[in-house]
């Protein structure tokens, strides 16, 4: 097939003027290197596109292509997710991964909340703000941690975003709200075991990969997974597969979190312990890091033995499997 890749580049943005942090989700040339060439080394012709500004000249120009694997993760926006698969929609093409409507909502960290709790999955006690004068309203007990409500890559996450009393809990929310230009998510904070979990497939047909227990070391910090440990990965941070009795409960958490949503393909979905030992949602990435080397969800594949090419190619599968399955619903 003629398979267009659509992506955000960090030097793009760099040379655009953005700052390292602002551009901390996007990839690098080895992971667009890396996908495309698993895609070759199956068979397939590929074109690079970019993000939303070439994919709309080239789609005005008449480009079209047979799938698009899409990890483009966007600038502007809470939605931005959302942008590139929205315009393939548009045109009827097929691609890789969830779609907008699921990209919209799992960036927003309390909105997926709100519907993972409607859909009986557990997730901790939480409270979004707005506004300062929200902030005297929460009633949660401390200790709580706050974060960002739309970010990924754990920006936003420090040792700070752990908090334990009322003028505490105001400056961090404070510095999310000024910071990031948008609110900031409160939830009671979960002291436990933190995974990460793989997931390959769409609904029914999911399956875990495998689950990662994230851990820190002496020079890492502590309480999460935050932006330092994760950038920093190899002096801060240990990956460990798990396979005990809560790992099984985070996997279970986890897929009923991914089937709840809708998400498609692959993705991460991950989990912490309460005070009480029970697995937590945490959040969902349903557009999963894909450099082979420093995301997780490669990691974590390295671990089980699964290679990335076939991990890419496992993607590829299901995401053709659903555009056989539109074209033939097209034709009856």
């Amino acid at each position: 097939m003629l398979v267009g890749m659509t992506y955000d580049l960090q030097q793009d943005y760099l040379a655009a003027g953005y700052d390292r942090d602002e551009v901390a989700e996007l990839d690098s040339p080895v992971t667009v290197e890396a996908v495309r060439g698993a895609l070759l080394s199956q068979g397939h012709d590929v074109e690079l596109i970019g993000g939303a500004g070439p994919l709309v000249r080239a789609l005005a120009g008449g480009r079209r292509w047979d799938m698009v694997f899409n990890f483009a993760e966007g600038m502007l926006g809470l939605a931005r997710e959302a942008q590139v698969p929205a315009l393939l929609d548009a045109w009827d093409i097929p691609y890789t991964f969830s779609g907008p409507e699921v990209l919209a909502l799992s960036l927003h960290k309390g909105w997926t909340n709100a519907v993972l709790r409607a859909h009986d999955v557990p997730t901790a006690d939480f409270r979004i703000v707005n506004s300062m004068d929200e902030v005297e309203k929460i009633d949660l007990p401390f200790p709580l941690f706050v974060k960002p409500v739309a970010e990924g890559s754990s920006k936003g996450v420090s040792d700070k975003s752990l908090v334990r009393d009322r003028q505490a809990l105001r400056e961090i929310c404070d510095h999310v709200l000024r910071t990031y230009r948008q609110p900031a998510l409160v939830e009671t904070f979960l002291p436990g075991r933190e995974f990460t979990v793989g997931i390959l497939g769409s609904g029914r047909e999911c399956r875990v990969l495998g689950v990662m227990e994230v851990l820190a070391t002496a020079r890492g910090d502590a309480c999460a997974y935050t932006y330092a440990n994760k950038q920093e990965w190899r002096e801060r941070a240990l990956y460990e597969l798990a396979t005990d009795g809560p790992a099984r409960q985070a996997a279970e958490v986890a897929r009923a979190a991914w089937q709840a949503l809708g998400c498609l393909d692959a993705g991460r979905v991950d989990v912490r312990l309460d005070e009480r030992g029970e697995a937590r949602f945490i959040e969902v990435n349903p557009l999963a890091g894909l450099n082979p080397e420093s995301s997780d969800l490669p990691i974590l594949c390295g671990k089980i033995g699964l290679e990335y090419a076939e991990l890419i190619r496992g993607i590829m599968d299901s995401a053709m499997r659903r555009a056989e399955n539109r074209a033939q619903r097209k034709r009856t």
